[in-house]
């Protein structure tokens, strides 16, 4: 539910409450706060740490002992598919991960009209609420600035307790986030992980990093493509490689979206598990000296391997989404985003997790899903009935009629719409009567 909550609630961020609020009530409860000012990016933060939590915890949960046997199979069968980890891969992938996307990659509404979905949603809120993730949003600021466009909040600038409660988080997730760094390349340069023997600990190193921008940018790209997904063809932008990028993702039924997020699940999960592997310390408490010197009860905290958890999340994962969430377009026009789109779509047609495809056809009607279109028809047909997209993410009227001698409303003016409900109900009650009084004379 996760990872298909994601998909669901990225992909509607433009549509229309009033297209489904009746049809999936469910749906509603969610949206109707994930989508209003800067929620999105919340639900973000906080949903990325939950499943990079729950990967780290399935590979303590299922990761095999030394010197494994199973059903007397052979040694380098043993190798391949438990000392890798690559049967938990292919479980987690497709089971607990792909099967869900697949479905929820074309039948967003459905898939998370349920309380279940509402209640990851709340949850993810909460994580990003703690705080502990927060020096991201330094991250994006930093990286929007170097770009030369600054983020542009949909909410009031924060002022007074709120700007410094906002401030004091970013600190505190930055000490976390150095303290975990600091932790866990001491423990690379020892030696005392749980990596595969016989990789130097400088190897182990660069692997680290070189995984986490693999993730990152994989990451960035499922955001960024989910957030054009329903745009038209048109406002997808002309940069060369996001037009080659969004023509092959998007051909003929839409097959290699989730043709995507099965190739591209597939290697960021087999990252997670590796980077749990390289960063999930292995101190022997009571024989080996504890990592600076730290308590037996905090070392022991720190071998299971949720500080590489809170790195992942924070330098592999949010940090890009977040980027990627502001700049879809710009992040599009990356040649790599197109080399990566070419690789997962091979592995998706190598064959290896289409087991997914099986298991999402059976619970797609098991649960009677349907595709989008069948409720809210398409972004042309939407437009073609005055039922315009969200204002915030495409740049249209905010589905109000102009008034004759008036210009397009001020931005400020039509963000306090996006932030304030009764605001815009007021100015399309005001459309409507003039548009009455126009028909009567």
């Amino acid at each position: 539910m996760v990872e298909g909550g994601q998909a669901s609630l990225v992909g509607l961020a433009p549509i229309n409450f009033d297209l489904y609020k009746d049809t999936h009530p469910i749906t509603y409860i969610s949206t109707k706060v994930c989508h209003v000012g800067d929620n999105l990016d919340r639900y973000l933060m906080g949903r990325q740490f939950m499943v990079i939590f729950i990967a780290f915890c399935i590979n303590m949960s299922g990761a095999p002992l030394a010197d494994s046997e199973l059903w007397g199979l052979p040694k380098w069968i043993i190798d391949i598919f438990l000392v890798t980890g690559f049967a938990m891969i292919l479980l987690t992938a497709m089971i607990g991960q792909l099967a869900t996307q697949v479905n929820a990659s074309h039948c967003m509404l459905d898939y998370i009209n349920t309380y279940f979905a509402v209640f990851t949603f709340y949850t993810a809120m909460a994580i990003e609420f703690s705080g502990l993730m927060h020096v991201s949003y330094f991250i994006q600021m930093v990286v929007g600035w170097l770009a030369g466009k600054p983020i542009e909040s949909n909410e009031p600038p924060k002022t007074g307790v709120q700007l410094i409660f906002f401030w004091s988080r970013v600190l505190i997730s930055a000490a976390v986030l150095c303290y975990a760094l600091a932790v866990t390349l001491e423990g690379l340069f020892k030696g005392q992980t749980t990596m595969w023997k016989g990789v130097p600990n400088a190897v182990a190193v660069i692997l680290f990093f070189l995984l986490m921008s693999v993730v990152g940018l994989l990451e960035g790209m499922q955001i960024a493509f989910f957030a054009v997904a329903k745009l038209k063809k048109s406002e997808r932008g002309n940069a060369p490689f996001a037009m080659r990028t969004c023509e092959l993702l998007f051909r003929g039924n839409g097959h290699n979206l989730p043709g995507f997020m099965i190739g591209r699940q597939l290697c960021v999960v087999s990252c997670f598990f590796i980077i749990a592997r390289v960063t999930s310390l292995n101190v022997d408490i009571g024989v080996d000296e504890n990592i600076f010197g730290v308590s037996d009860g905090a070392q022991e905290f720190f071998n299971m391997g949720f500080l590489g958890a809170v790195i992942t999340t924070i330098l592999g994962s949010i940090s890009w989404q977040l980027v990627a969430s502001a700049f879809p377009l710009a992040f599009l026009s990356n040649p790599l985003v197109y080399v990566f789109l070419r690789i997962c779509l091979f592995l998706e047609a190598t064959g290896i997790c289409s087991g997914a495809w099986v298991l999402a056809g059976i619970h797609k009607r098991i649960a009677g899903f349907k595709r989008d279109e069948e409720y809210i028809g398409t972004a042309e047909e939407r437009a073609a009935k005055d039922l315009e997209d969200h204002p915030e993410n495409q740049h249209v009227e905010h589905g109000l009629r102009k008034l004759d001698g008036f210009t397009d409303a001020p931005e400020v003016f039509i963000k306090l719409m996006n932030n304030d409900p009764s605001v815009k109900e007021f100015m399309q009650s005001m459309s409507q009567s003039n548009l009455a009084a126009e028909e009567n004379a």
